[in-house]
C-alpha cells in the first residue's frame, strides 16, 4: 500500500485588512480555496480561510470584533461566495464587496443569525 505522508498545517493568524491581498497572492501562487468557516469566540468572531496546494493545508485565521465589516475574497474568488453568505446568514458577519450576496437570505433558517442570536 503506497501510503502519502501529510504535512502539519499551516495555521497564519492575520489582520483583516490583510485577507484579500492574501486570498490574491495565494490564488496566483496556484493554490486553491478549500473551505471557509467561522466561530463565535469571546473577542467577536473566528473565520479561518483554508487553503490546499499539493495536499498542504494552509489557513489565514482572522479575529474580528462584532459589528466589524469584512472585505470579501469573491473579486478573487469567486467560489467563495458559498462560505461568506453562510456567514452572514449565521452568525451576521457582513462583508463588503461581495460579488454575489444574498442579503442573509442564503439559508431559509427559523430566527437570523443563529449562531449569533444576540445580533
Amino acid at each position: 500500500m503506497n501510503e502519502k505522508l501529510y504535512k502539519i498545517q499551516d495555521i497564519r493568524p492575520i489582520a483583516s485588512s490583510e485577507l484579500l491581498g492574501q486570498a490574491e497572492d495565494l490564488l496566483a501562487s496556484e493554490y486553491r480555496l478549500v473551505q471557509a468557516c467561522c466561530t463565535k469566540v469571546e473577542e467577536g468572531f473566528e473565520l479561518l480561510y483554508s487553503f490546499d496546494k499539493d495536499h498542504v493545508l494552509l489557513n489565514l485565521k482572522i479575529t474580528i470584533p462584532e459589528g466589524e465589516e469584512l472585505m470579501s475574497i469573491t473579486s478573487v474568488c469567486w467560489p467563495a461566495f458559498i462560505y461568506e453568505n453562510e456567514m452572514q446568514d449565521l452568525f451576521g458577519i457582513k462583508f463588503k464587496h461581495s460579488t454575489l450576496d444574498y442579503g442573509g437570505k442564503f439559508f431559509k433558517v427559523a430566527q437570523p443569525t443563529p449562531w449569533n442570536p444576540k445580533n
